[in-house]
C-alpha cells in the first residue's frame, strides 16, 4: 500500500517493502567549462531559475521514493552542504519578517531526505567517484543521477529505472537519441529493442567519435545499479582522459550481468555546458506560474 506526500513540486510515492532507497549524486568535479563562475562555487549550485541544480536532482530522487542519498564532493564543495542544512539565522530574520512562505521553502529543503557526504579526494573519474559510495550502498541496489542533467516529468525518470529493474532485476540506464554529430560528447549503447522504449544492451562505448558510434543512444546520468558494479569498477583500468570510467565498468558488467537500458522521451536539460544552462534556464522559467507570463512578453517584445 503506498502513501503520498508532497515534496519539492513532485508526487512522492513511498512504499512498504524491499526497493531502491538509496541513491548517489557525484559532484566532485571542477566544473572547468564554466569558468569563471565555478571558480569560487561548485558548478551543481550554479541555479536553473531559482533553484540550484542539484535541488532538482536531488527532488528527484526523492520523487522516486528515494530517501537516503549520498553526494560525492571535492574540495570547494562545502556550498553543497550548507544549502541542504538548516540555516537558522536566515529562518530567524524571515519570521520576524513574517514571510512564512519563505521559511517554509527553506524548511522542505532541509527536510528531502537523509543527505550524507564523503569526499572524492582525487580526481579519478565518474567511476571512481562511484566507486567511493561502495562502503555507504552496502549490499543494495541503488540509483546513480549526475549533477549536470535535470528531467522534468510526471512520472520521474529514475522512478521509470527503479519500475524496471523491479520486473527485470537487472541494472538499468536512461538513455535518449541524439543528432549523430553529438555522440562523441556521451556514453553511446549498442543494444537490441525488446519492449517499445526497453532495450537490451549489447556493448558500450564512451565518448565515441561518429564514425565508431554503435547507435544514437546517449546515456543521459540516470542509472539504477545492482551492487555487482562496484566488483566490476574496482578492477576497471584507467581509460578516456586517463580516469575510470563508469561507462567502461558497465562494459565488464555485462560479462557477468544483463544489462537494460530505458529510452527517456520526456524534456531533459542539459546543464554541462554555458549554452545549454542558459537554454534551459529560458526554457524552465517560461514553464514557471510565476515568472513565465513577463519573461515570455518581455522576450516577444525583445526579438522585436
Amino acid at each position: 500500500m503506498g502513501v503520498e506526500d508532497k515534496r519539492g513540486g513532485f508526487q512522492v510515492v513511498k512504499k512498504a517493502g524491499r526497493d531502491v532507497k538509496k541513491a548517489v549524486i557525484p559532484a566532485a568535479g571542477l566544473g572547468t567549462r564554466f569558468l569563471p563562475i565555478t571558480k569560487s562555487q561548485p558548478k551543481e549550485m550554479i541555479p536553473v531559475v531559482d533553484k540550484p541544480t542539484i535541488q532538482y536532482v536531488v527532488e528527484e530522487a526523492v520523487a522516486s521514493g528515494i530517501d537516503d542519498i549520498l553526494i560525492i564532493t571535492g574540495r570547494g564543495k562545502r556550498a553543497i552542504e550548507d544549502h541542504f542544512d538548516r540555516s537558522f539565522e536566515l529562518e530567524s530574520v524571515l519570521k520576524k519578517k513574517n514571510d512564512l512562505n519563505a521559511v517554509a521553502k527553506l524548511e522542505m529543503i532541509s527536510k528531502l531526505a537523509d543527505i550524507h557526504y564523503i569526499r572524492q579526494k582525487v580526481a579519478a573519474g565518474l567511476g571512481h567517484a562511484v566507486l567511493c559510495a561502495e562502503k555507504h550502498i552496502g549490499n543494495n541496489p541503488f540509483a546513480v543521477l549526475l549533477g549536470d542533467a535535470i528531467t522534468l516529468s510526471d512520472n520521474p525518470c529514475t522512478k521509470e529505472l527503479i519500475k524496471h529493474f523491479n520486473k527485470l532485476n537487472s541494472s538499468v540506464v536512461a538513455v535518449e537519441r541524439v543528432p549523430k554529430e553529438e555522440v562523441s560528447r556521451y556514453g553511446i549503447i549498442k543494444a537490441e529493442k525488446v519492449d517499445e522504449y526497453l532495450y537490451k544492451v549489447i556493448d558500450l562505448v564512451e565518448k565515441p567519435a561518429p564514425k565508431d558510434a554503435p547507435s544514437d543512444l546517449a546515456m543521459l546520468g540516470r542509472y539504477v545499479l545492482t551492487p555487482t558494479i562496484f566488483e566490476t569498477l574496482a578492477k576497471t583500468a584507467p581509460g578516456l582522459g586517463g580516469e575510470i570510467q563508469l561507462t567502461d565498468a558497465l562494459k565488464l558488467l555485462l560479462e557477468k550481468e544483463e544489462i537494460y537500458a530505458f529510452e527517456v522521451t520526456g524534456p531533459r536539460y542539459d546543464i554541462g555546458n554555458k549554452v545549454s544552462w542558459i537554454k534551459a534556464t529560458i526554457e524552465l522559467a517560461l514553464m514557471s506560474e510565476e515568472f513565465g507570463p513577463e519573461l515570455k512578453a518581455y522576450l516577444k517584445e525583445l526579438l522585436n
